[in-house]
């Protein structure tokens, strides 16, 4: 009898802790712009759900043809996807993207230069929100671009790795693109100079 008790007390309290935690409100993220993705605050201070809509997409709704490769990258779902020209390779990243929609650029772009392990320079205007920040961090392990980067066409907007994984899902850039660094690396394997960029 003391064990059935004991076990339905147990059951209790872990129902309880539960519904605890699933209403307890997540803790918003300061979206004026001083985080990025690139040297950001310690993301544990200020975290927003990692939030991602996974659903695989056809890419005809987006572009007319698959010439060089085509990526997709969705900012509301914090999704990247990537069709190869073959039209049967088919890939779905989770992304971290800009902290607000004034960080935020859409439309069509494409790849133009192709960098493994590297360097990073803050833009002017992340310098004057920032500056105690270094001017210059080359490649390795504290590099905010990760271990790989695809440079657009857009002065300053990159899709590249990251070495805090905490940021993947998140809004916590300045208008890049970020990936884990396992899937930057193999998206880097595929895409090719020319590819196409859709931001939506």
């Amino acid at each position: 009898m003391a064990m059935k008790f004991s076990n339905k007390l147990n059951r209790r309290h872990f129902l309880a802790g539960s519904a605890a935690m699933i209403g307890a409100p997540a803790l918003a993220q300061d979206v004026d712009g001083a985080g990025t993705v690139e040297i950001e605050r310690d993301v544990t201070e200020a975290v927003r759900r990692n939030i991602s809509s996974f659903r695989a997409l056809d890419w005809q709704p987006y572009f007319s043809n698959l010439r060089n490769g085509a990526i997709l990258v969705d900012v509301d779902s914090r999704a990247l996807h990537y069709w190869d020209e073959d039209g049967v390779t088919y890939k779905l990243y989770p992304s971290s993207v800009p902290l607000s929609e004034d960080l935020t650029r859409r439309g069509r772009t494409q790849v133009v230069r192709k960098v493994e392990g590297p360097e990073w320079r803050p833009t002017p205007n992340m310098l004057k929100r920032n500056p105690d920040w270094p001017k210059f961090v080359p490649a390795g392990p504290d590099n905010p671009l990760g271990t790989h980067a695809l440079y657009l066409s857009w002065t300053y907007y990159r899709i590249h790795g990251t070495h805090d994984t905490r940021k993947i899902g998140r809004r916590s850039s300045n208008g890049c693109i970020g990936l884990y660094n396992q899937h930057i690396a193999e998206l880097f394997g595929m895409a090719r100079v020319g590819t196409q960029v859709l931001l939506i």
